[in-house]
């Protein structure tokens, strides 16, 4: 995936980089309100080109880190919302009986969800640590 977009900071080996808005995108963008703002998005990257504050530069994301990221945040939470209706339909049903099955289900689902939340939240903190999970400034833009 990539991306070209301008300087707004550099610190050490990291920047942060200002993503514009693709017109391409936003031709083909069925939202009657745009979330993205009008300067575009800021996002923080390796500058391993070496980049300046100001200069136009390509930022690259490796698709399995993009890939990755989608299933963590996404995946998860839905798998977990099944596995607890199932969880809470067949465990839960045994532990309080003569309670309907489908309320147990729904607790069960409820509160795997939920912990899925807050096991997606410590994962992506740390994913967010690793640099092999960030953004890249491959090079310069000329013009």
């Amino acid at each position: 995936m990539e991306e070209i977009g301008i300087v707004k900071s550099v610190d050490g080996a990291m920047a942060k980089v200002v993503l514009a808005r693709r017109s391409s995108c936003c031709e083909s963008c069925e939202k009657d309100v745009c979330d993205i703002p009008e300067e575009g998005v800021e996002t923080e990257a390796i500058n391993q080109a070496g980049a300046k504050v100001g200069q136009r530069v390509k930022v690259v994301m490796k698709p399995y880190t993009f890939i990755k990221g989608a299933l963590v945040l996404y995946l998860f939470p839905v798998v977990a919302l099944f596995l607890g209706a199932f969880a809470g339909k067949v465990y839960l049903s045994r532990l309080f009986e003569g309670t309907d099955s489908e309320l147990l289900a729904a607790a069960g689902s409820l509160i795997a969800f939920s912990v899925s939340l807050f096991f997606v939240k410590i994962i992506s903190g740390r994913m967010s640590k690793k640099t092999e999970y960030k953004s890249v400034i491959e090079s310069i833009v000329e013009g």
